[in-house]
């Protein structure tokens, strides 16, 4: 019960602040670096040049690099699979040999599981 002279700021509880977890604070592409730069370092123009190509997507990769969502955008772009652009600081074509990878080492593993299992 509060007194006449007694202030509210005596008696009020205020619960600790927490930060909220990633999932909490919204989605992960929200605090994409790229979201403040060009789409077109992101994906090929038509008909574009090898070396243009290349260097654009230098330049994606080096946007990519200082991103604070970096392996969220990746394991996206691997997961729904994304086919164009870059991704996660990945090019389709890097995007195709980590899934590779990937489909290679679960084969491998499931093998060995099985022979295991047999043996």
């Amino acid at each position: 019960m509060l007194l006449p002279h007694q202030p509210l700021q005596d008696t009020a509880v205020v619960p600790p602040q927490r930060v909220p977890s990633r999932e909490e604070a919204g989605p992960w592409h929200a605090e994409a670096v790229c979201r403040r730069d060009e789409a077109g370092l992101f994906f090929a123009p038509s008909k574009e040049p090898t070396a243009a190509r290349l260097a654009r997507e230098e330049a994606a990769k080096r946007v990519c690099a200082r991103c604070p969502v970096v392996i969220e955008c990746r394991e996206h772009a691997l997961m729904q699979p994304e086919p164009y652009g870059v991704w996660g600081g990945l090019t389709a074509a890097e995007r195709r040999v980590v899934l590779a990878r990937r489909r290679r080492r679960e084969t491998e593993l499931q093998r060995s599981a099985r022979m295991q299992a047999a043996g």
